[in-house]
């Protein structure tokens, strides 16, 4: 996902969403949903971009994808990305493996996770929102990818089975959910023994102001909701995740930086 702020030209506002910051549209999770709605709608009906972050420049979105790390996705797929890194980059994905994205919004990750995996793995997108969910299925088509699918609900309660993919991935998503803690132990649970989880994500810095976090419009562009370096690492290792690696790549906000997230669940033998 990208920094949605305010909106610097129609094509922006499309978006955007004219509404999008106020506490009073609802839950935390419908005002995210209706943002990147808004998001796919302009892609599917503008071809636009949707770098919704006024000042954002290459800190988020299809820019972060050079030619080889993009293969396997469409230029419209890239283009919808509102992610902040690039975590295929970094999973080390293999022949034959069963990969889940965590909020798979246009399909960029899951096209390119899919190419890498071969005719033999799978590529599985997991997103909410109808509106991404029929845009990533339309770049799938127009990929001629066959070992994708997309699913919908959402990532505090992934609707798959217990130990069945190779690696959990995700782009600045999970720094939207409310409740972080689920979705990692959600990520736990549907890991393989020995399984790995690599994602980007926003850290935010240990001093980040009220302000920010109160901020409505902060949350759903990636800042406000974010959590410190320290409090991802102990959420985790709640979740029984080992072997925790955070590297930051770029700031993306004045207290705040991407970051990219490993780590593994212990084989059966530790």
């Amino acid at each position: 996902m990208a920094e949605l702020t305010t909106p610097a030209s129609e094509t922006t506002a499309a978006c955007c969403g004219a509404n999008a910051a106020g506490g009073a549209a609802g839950e935390l999770r419908e005002v995210v949903r209706a943002r990147y709605a808004a998001a796919a709608r302009a892609v599917s009906d503008q071809g636009a971009s949707c770098d919704c972050g006024a000042g954002a420049g290459d800190a988020f979105g299809g820019a972060l994808y050079g030619d080889e790390q993009a293969e396997g996705a469409t230029a419209t797929a890239v283009q919808a990305s509102l992610g902040c890194g690039v975590p295929t980059a970094v999973a080390d994905l293999n022949a034959g493996e069963t990969v889940l994205d965590l909020g798979s919004g246009g399909g960029a990750d899951v096209l390119i996770s899919a190419r890498r995996v071969g005719p033999t793995g799978r590529a599985i997108g997991l997103d909410m929102t109808d509106e991404m969910l029929a845009l990533a299925r339309a770049n799938a088509a127009a990929a001629g990818v066959e070992n994708v699918e997309f699913v919908k609900g959402y990532i505090e309660d992934v609707p798959l089975p217990d130990a069945s993919v190779d690696v959990v991935i995700s782009n600045c998503v999970i720094n939207l959910a409310g409740d972080k803690a689920k979705v990692l132990a959600e990520a736990a649970r549907v890991l393989r023994p020995g399984g790995r989880f690599a994602v980007s994500d926003v850290i935010a810095d240990p001093g980040m102001d009220a302000a920010t976090r109160a901020d409505m419009a902060a949350y759903t562009g990636c800042i406000a909701g974010a959590l410190t370096e320290d409090q991802f690492r102990a959420a985790l290792t709640a979740a029984g995740l080992v072997d925790v690696e955070i590297r930051e790549t770029h700031r993306v906000h004045a207290q705040a930086s991407s970051a990219i997230i490993r780590a593994r669940k212990p084989s059966s033998g530790g």
